[in-house]
Parts: structure tokens; C-alpha cells; sequence
């Protein structure tokens, strides 16, 4: 069963079957069959490792699309500090999670208005889809 905990400062997460190296190559399927593009995959365990250091498996990906975020940047510059769009997938104590900074707290965080932040909404179908899976 998918559970979804927002956090007072707007923080998702989402509860997702598998590994968090199976549900990163799903949410990486997701992204290519939608043509969205993909900035960047970055193993955060694996960074660890290089310094010696233990972390949970973590994986942040980098992605969105520029016809949604660029509007959103003229709008605000200061949201390029959020965009393009960030999924951390990390291991809970054996149970996978999915988190991402909700559409409506970017919007918040700055003063975008419904419209200019409407394109950032497809974040919640994505994971949806990726956590339902």
C-alpha cells in the first residue's frame, strides 16, 4: 500500500515497491517514455563511498522540461534554486521512499502564481504513477 507524508516545509514523500536501484531505473523509464528530460542521476551512496563514508542507498534525479521551468524562472530567477525538479529515492530501514519538494511549495517559496506554477504540477502524476507501480 503507497503512503504520502507532506512535511510543513512541503516536503513529499511516497512509499514505492522495490529497490531504490529498481524504482530509480522506473522513475527513469517514466521520465524518457513522457520525453522529459533528465539533468542528471546522481548516487549519493556511491559519492559517500569515495569519501570513506557509509550512506543509506540514495539516488537524486535531476529532471524537468524547459517549456514548464523556463516560465517559471522569468517569473522568479530565485526558483532556479528549485528547478529543475528533484526526486530523492532513498532506503527507509528496508522500505523505499520517494520525496520531492511539492509544486505548491515552490510556488510559496516564491510567490509564483497559479498559472506561471501550474507546469510543475506534473511532478505528483509522475511519482504517483512510479509509486502505484
Amino acid at each position: 500500500m503507497t503512503t504520502t507524508e507532506i512535511s510543513p516545509d512541503g516536503a513529499v514523500t511516497k512509499t514505492a515497491a522495490g529497490s531504490v536501484a529498481e524504482v530509480a531505473a522506473r522513475f527513469r523509464g517514466l521520465l524518457d517514455a513522457k520525453g522529459v528530460m533528465v539533468f542528471a542521476i546522481i548516487d549519493q551512496a556511491a559519492a559517500a563511498q569515495t569519501a570513506g563514508l557509509s550512506l543509506r542507498d540514495t539516488v537524486l534525479i535531476i529532471f524537468g522540461n524547459p517549456a514548464a521551468g523556463t516560465p517559471v524562472m522569468a517569473a522568479a530567477p530565485l526558483a532556479g534554486l528549485d528547478l529543475p525538479l528533484k526526486v530523492l529515492i532513498w532506503d527507509d530501514a528496508g522500505v523505499t521512499r520517494v520525496s520531492y519538494y511539492s509544486p505548491e511549495s515552490i510556488a510559496d517559496r516564491h510567490n509564483l502564481s497559479p498559472a506561471t506554477a501550474a507546469g510543475l504540477s506534473a511532478i505528483n502524476a509522475l511519482t504517483d504513477a512510479l509509486t502505484k507501480a
